[in-house]
């Protein structure tokens, strides 16, 4: 059986929203749809050692029901024949979703609430889930309905391959061409070091840097196009500065998927700069692929 989609709900418009995202995602991949609503703590003190709370012990079972009832109405509206279950788990959200997402194809949030999953693009929620989840994250923000291709932002990391891999197969899904844009700049990488340079003189060579990630992008594209043949690709390679550069793109894209990762920053890091500012900041639902390991 094909694993669910998940996505958090809170009753806000922003998760609402979300339900539609994922209730689509759930019958594009022929998935059951599941519905979550986390309490992240009992709103009262009680006593070390007792039993666990529940949201029935404090008479908001039948609010968090109301919620999934609007949600699971709005799911059916958004996508028919999904298969539709729900849930009210007490905990955290975040360690929830991170739970629910170890056994579920994509994760996905709205980009703000009213409370519970509120603090999703506030601070570091959004960044720790899309680093530590188990499957894709999806957060929707950004253009009502949005249409054109999927963005894919390629880096060419050893772990941006399973978003490589993921973007290809949304663009197969939804019926959608796929741009597989690739921004770099001479920050972004290496000086070429010519022959018999001391280690700290570095000559930039801008034509061999060009050609250099041209061929990254190929490459990083080409195998995917063998995989998926009906999936038109444009390939586009572009100098600038790179959050801009994608941000801008995304104006004009229905999804933009990204590796938790790149090539960049500090290798401690789960979870890179540019994924982070097309969270905050995108025109459009933003995919985090995590790499394996």
């Amino acid at each position: 059986m094909t694993d669910p989609v998940i996505v958090g709900v809170d009753g806000s418009v922003s998760s609402l929203e979300a339900v539609d995202a994922a209730a689509r995602e759930a019958r594009l991949r022929g998935a059951p749809l599941r519905i979550v609503h986390a309490f992240g703590h009992a709103p009262g003190h009680r006593p070390a050692g007792g039993p666990p709370w529940s949201p029935a012990d404090y008479g908001l079972e039948p609010m968090a029901r109301g919620v999934l009832a609007d949600a699971e109405e709005r799911a059916h509206a958004a996508a028919p024949g999904v298969a539709v279950t729900r849930s009210v788990v007490a905990g955290e959200p975040l360690e929830v979703m991170e739970i629910e997402s170890r056994s579920a194809s994509l994760a996905v949030v709205g980009s703000r609430g009213l409370s519970g999953f509120s603090g999703l693009l506030l601070g570091s929620t959004a960044v720790h889930l899309a680093a530590h989840g188990r499957c894709p994250l999806m957060v929707v923000r950004g253009r009502t309905e949005p249409s054109g291709a999927v963005l894919l932002a390629v880096d060419g990391s050893d772990a941006g391959g399973a978003a490589v891999e993921f973007a290809f197969a949304e663009a197969a899904l939804r019926g959608a061409p796929l741009v597989a844009l690739h921004v770099w700049n001479t920050w972004s990488e290496r000086a070429y070091e010519g022959p018999g340079d001391p280690l700290n003189a570095m000559v930039v060579d801008i034509e061999r840097l060009q050609e250099a990630e041209q061929r990254l992008l190929d490459e990083t594209v080409a195998p995917w196009q063998k995989v998926f043949p009906r999936v038109t690709v444009e390939r586009r390679l572009e100098r600038a500065r790179i959050r801009p550069a994608l941000l801008d793109a995304s104006s004009d894209a229905q999804l933009v998927v990204v590796g938790a990762r790149g090539r960049g920053g500090f290798t401690g890091l789960l979870l890179g700069s540019v994924s982070q500012a097309l969270l905050h900041h995108a025109h459009c639902p933003v995919t985090v692929v995590r790499g394996q390991g």
